[in-house]
């Protein structure tokens, strides 16, 4: 595994540009995006794009359905491979478990829903249960 190095470690840096770097997004420019969007917080506050953040400092960043909370590890002013990005920050143990609980209720409910259109022979099925069912009762019977 990979080690930061050490003439690449910096004080503060940008959050845009650490947010890069630590591969949360593809480009600079995405992640520009993504903070004026509102996607992206420090101490439930909105951060701008030139804040200057510092390690130890926790941010808030969501990602499609994913919302991430992160802790700041290190710095480094250069975009290396993934295991490397990964060292840049710890991930919390309470944003992994909601993670992971959001995740499953996501495929519980995908699956409450059929992926496909019924076919030739599931819609004679569903029509004859029809026919079948609206012959038996009516709201006149009563």
């Amino acid at each position: 595994m990979s080690k930061l190095h050490e003439n690449d470690a910096v004080e503060t840096m940008r959050v845009d540009k650490w947010l890069w770097v630590a591969r949360f997004f593809k480009t600079r420019s995405i992640a520009k995006s993504a903070i004026e969007g509102g996607k992206v917080h420090h101490n439930n506050e909105r951060v701008k794009v030139s804040k200057e953040i510092r390690v130890g400092m926790e941010l808030i960043i969501q990602q499609g359905f994913d919302k991430k909370t992160v802790v700041i590890k290190a710095l480094s002013n250069t975009r290396g491979p993934a295991p490397v990005a990964q060292q840049l920050y710890e991930e919390t143990e309470v944003s992994i478990a909601r993670r992971e609980l959001i995740a499953s209720q996501r495929k519980l409910h995908n699956l409450a829903r059929p992926d496909h259109r019924p076919t030739k022979k599931d819609r004679r099925q569903i029509s004859r249960f029809k026919q079948e069912n609206d012959q038996h009762w009516s709201y006149d019977d009563e």
